[in-house]
């Protein structure tokens, strides 16, 4: 069975996309119906701009999901047997099985991303990766440190010994310092602005929450297996109450990664800028096939 998985924030790159609107009339109109829905040319900060104005919150995660969409819609053959996205790319997913329009996509991660950064500049929060220490060892100093008053979760289960956690600033800092002392190979603050899947995004879950249940969802074609749970979801109720958790609710890449090759997946095809989710997938399990869209 074909698996098509979609990334999430920190794939993008300078250029991104520029090929593909330079080489395929549908794609060039699909980019500039893009830039008339958000008001603002994002084709330009994609294709010309430098890597500090692709980090602003308001053009990465609408770059990436546009970039991964039309990359979508440009192959010939489509038709997933399940899908999956990393984070925003849950969003990129739910338009390649067709439960979201590409429009009505697009106003949502554009309002997510508006919402997040409105968060991320209500606390001083960030996120770390623990390399190389048991998740269960991870996640109980985590809850020893949100005991003493501190903010810290397990946010990203990436693959077996990637955990990254989140939380505030002080907490992740007293987090690294008690992980490395657990044993952790490596304890790295990440360069985000934010406790992204952490209750400090509460804020914005409130807010995206209104605008996904006013958005038409329908049958999908195919399951998408929801970062939240791990598992293959079709009701279209179902993946809204997952989208909207998701927000605060831990990434769950590796069980989805496992849940879906024990539901038969062969192979998983990565759709979008950079090739993160196909080495995750590698590091689930060394026998199956990851490629590039």
């Amino acid at each position: 069975m074909k698996a098509y998985v979609f990334p999430g924030q920190g794939s993008q790159f300078p250029g991104m996309g520029k090929e593909l609107y330079e080489n395929n009339p549908a794609a060039k109109a699909l980019f500039e119906q893009a830039n008339t829905i958000l008001g603002f040319r994002i084709t330009d900060t994609m294709f010309n701009g430098t890597e500090e104005e692709l980090k602003q919150t308001k053009v990465t995660q609408p770059a990436i999901f546009l970039h991964s969409v039309v990359l979508a819609s440009t192959l010939s053959n489509f038709k997933p047997d399940m899908v999956a996205g990393h984070s925003l790319g849950e969003f990129s997913a739910l338009v390649a099985n067709k439960t979201l329009s590409f429009e009505d996509a697009l106003v949502l991660v554009s309002k997510r991303a508006l919402a997040m950064q409105k968060a991320c500049e209500m606390n001083p929060s960030t996120m770390a990766a623990i390399l190389n220490l048991d998740d269960k060892v991870v996640e109980a100093i985590c809850a020893e440190i949100s005991k003493e008053g501190n903010v810290v979760v397990a946010a990203n289960y990436n693959c077996p010994g990637q955990l990254v956690i989140s939380g505030s600033t002080e907490g992740i800092s007293i987090a690294c310092e008690k992980l490395k002392a657990a044993g952790a190979k490596r304890a790295l603050v990440l360069p985000v602005g934010g406790a992204f899947h952490s209750p400090l995004m509460e804020p914005a879950r409130v807010e995206l929450e209104a605008a996904i249940n006013a958005t038409k969802f329908s049958e999908p074609v195919c399951p998408v297996y929801q970062n939240v749970n791990a598992r293959a979801v079709s009701s279209p109720e179902e993946i809204k109450r997952n989208l909207v958790a998701q927000l605060t609710a831990p990434v769950r890449w590796t069980q989805t990664m496992e849940q879906m090759i024990a539901d038969g997946a062969s192979t998983f095809t990565e759709v979008g800028p950079g090739k993160v989710l196909q080495g995750l997938v590698k590091k689930v399990n060394k026998d199956i096939e990851a490629l590039s869209a």
